[in-house]
């Protein structure tokens, strides 16, 4: 489950416990889902890294004149089978980039994140979703003045961390991609 508010919500729920009370926080949840990954899912999970990481940098190529950043799950290595790559990237409008999707036949839905930042401000920004290999991809498009300033993890609420092209090529050369 990506959503760790609504994984502590039906947990409560199963184990009858009042809601609200005694949660672990969201930092602690994503360390115990990493041990878990570890311990049970460890081959598969330097497996499924590695091929998203790749699909990401594939994307990141594609996209690479809007700035891509890569963000979330895939970056930090905590991946699931459900895990999918999110991109931000910047550009004047986002029909720039419903466009470029339409030029290259990209079939992807169009929605929305909501991102926050620091002042407790959220701007919800346009997102697209397609599968490229069969992989997830979503990628937001920000403004060049929001892509300035990085937005806040939903684990820890401090700022996201997001690598560059160099920066993922860089983690594809690691001997061991999960640790």
């Amino acid at each position: 489950m990506n959503d760790f508010q609504l994984a502590k919500r039906r947990a409560t729920q199963r184990l009858n416990l009042p809601e609200g009370r005694n949660l672990p926080s969201n930092h602690e949840v994503e360390e115990a889902l990493q041990q878990y990954l570890a311990l049970f899912h460890g081959a598969r999970l330097v497996s499924d890294l590695g091929r998203l990481r790749a699909a990401a940098l594939e994307a990141m190529r594609f996209l690479a004149r809007h700035e891509p950043r890569l963000v979330g799950p895939v970056l930090t290595g905590i991946v699931t089978p459900s895990s999918e790559v999110q991109l931000h990237i910047c550009a004047d409008t986002p029909e720039e980039i419903a466009l470029l999707f339409a030029e290259h036949r990209i079939p992807a839905d169009q929605g929305e994140r909501r991102l926050r930042f620091g002042g407790d401000r959220e701007l919800r920004v346009p997102a697209y979703r397609f599968v490229a290999d069969g992989v997830p991809i979503e990628v937001c498009v920000l403004t060049h003045a929001a892509a300035r300033e990085t937005p806040l993890s939903p684990v820890d609420g401090r700022p996201m961390q997001r690598a560059n092209q160099r920066e993922v090529e860089s983690l594809l050369a690691e001997p061991n991609p999960a640790t």
